[in-house]
């Protein structure tokens, strides 16, 4: 046997798994649209000793955002839908906006919106809308609580009525905050095209790529493919070792049967192949989802200056800008290793991730289920060992 460039990778993701801070790993790598490493460990069910399959579905949560905003640019590349255009012309919901005065205590000290909200505020998430989710305590984490703006009981036109009477944290465009507005523009989707959302992903991007087994739900045919979902032992300390099984995230019942809300934020489960079609239609080499200067459009930046990716208990990130649905990196952030300038990227809630670098034609995909794994250091961990495997294969290449 001879050594290959990505062992010390494959060797780090056993420890991540053997370790207890992962229940599994499905990875893969791509020079251009060509894969040059897939990598799959661990269990799908940890305590009936079922190992990892790549035909393994995962939920994908906010992986899922990528879907939604090719989405959108698909609409805008066909004419029906202005990336500038007040999108209350469609979802009158968000007709007449009030917003929060700076120092607000409750919701009725607002004032008039000076912009309406655009579909670019909304995939750039600089709406004035937010997620209920990161800010326990404030008045608006509040209200959309309240207001069960996310209930997956409700239907995406539901959605809308939840969020019409609530205000906005700051003015369209002038601030970065993570948000509900994936899950506007899915609703967004179906009034412009006149489809259901699924529908709509279905014949329009599913189908097309080939992607297989992607869906907001797993039918009884594929559920034995569902993967476990687990989280960390202590949240507090995310390299603590143990994985508590936690059947009934993000709710019981989940995935498994069909809700009302296909959430164009969080809704998806997919598989790794799937997941590889996605990523390799976004990259030039062939034909692609959308168009050239589509693609180049959403991996720009495309926030005003001064703005960034900002979580009130992560660390700041200056370089971490945003384009059309997700990150950009203008240079790499403190810890990041300084080929990641470039990178367009993002990951959901149980842990899946991936990022595409235009500059170097390199991608990567990982999935696995850890609930509230995104933010865990073994992303950082992946991230690095994958450029090290990725410029080693170049170099043995060259």
């Amino acid at each position: 046997m001879t050594d290959s460039p990505f062992d010390a990778l494959h060797a780090s993701l056993r420890a991540e798994v053997d370790q207890q801070f992962l229940p599994n790993v499905a990875t893969a790598l791509l020079r251009g649209r060509t894969v040059v490493d897939r990598f799959c460990y661990g269990a799908a069910d940890r305590e009936a000793g079922i190992a990892l399959r790549e035909d393994h579905l995962f939920r994908m949560f906010s992986s899922t955002k990528l879907i939604t905003a090719c989405a959108v640019l698909l609409l805008v590349e066909q004419g029906r839908l202005g990336l500038d255009d007040p999108v209350d012309r469609h979802l009158p919901e968000l007709a007449n906006r009030r917003v929060l005065r700076p120092g607000a205590r409750d919701l009725s000290d607002t004032e008039p919106a000076r912009t309406p909200i655009t579909a670019r505020h909304l995939l750039t998430h600089t709406s004035g809308l937010t997620y209920g989710v990161f800010d326990p305590g404030s008045p608006m984490y509040d209200a959309y609580n309240q207001a069960r703006v996310l209930d997956h009981r409700r239907d995406p036109a539901g959605m809308m009525k939840a969020l019409a009477d609530l205000p906005l944290i700051f003015h369209p465009g002038t601030q970065w905050e993570y948000s509900v507005s994936m899950d506007v523009l899915g609703r967004l989707v179906e009034v412009v095209s006149g489809e259901r959302f699924g529908e709509f992903l279905a014949r329009h991007i599913f189908e097309p790529l080939g992607m297989v087994d992607t869906d907001f739900w797993v039918p009884p045919s594929k559920r034995d493919r569902l993967t476990v979902l687990y989280e960390g032992a202590d949240f507090n300390d995310p390299d603590k070792p143990g994985l508590p099984r936690v059947d009934e995230k993000p709710y019981p019942g989940a995935y498994v049967q069909r809700a009302p809300l296909e959430s164009g934020g969080g809704g998806l489960v997919s598989t790794l192949d799937d997941s590889i079609r996605l990523i390799q239609s976004l990259i030039p080499g062939g034909p692609t989802l959308l168009k050239p200067a589509t693609i180049e459009m959403m991996f720009s930046n495309q926030l005003a200056p001064g703005l960034h990716v900002r979580f009130d208990d992560a660390p700041p990130t200056p370089g971490r800008l945003f384009g059309l649905g997700s990150a950009v990196r203008a240079f790499a952030d403190r810890g990041e290793p300084p080929e990641a300038a470039g990178e367009v990227g993002w990951g959901g809630l149980a842990g899946t991730l991936w990022w595409i670098n235009p500059r170097l034609n390199v991608a990567a995909v990982l999935l696995t289920q850890r609930y509230f794994g995104y933010a865990h250091p073994y992303g950082l961990r992946f991230k690095r060992k994958a450029y090290q495997a990725l410029m080693a294969q170049r170099g043995t290449h060259a």
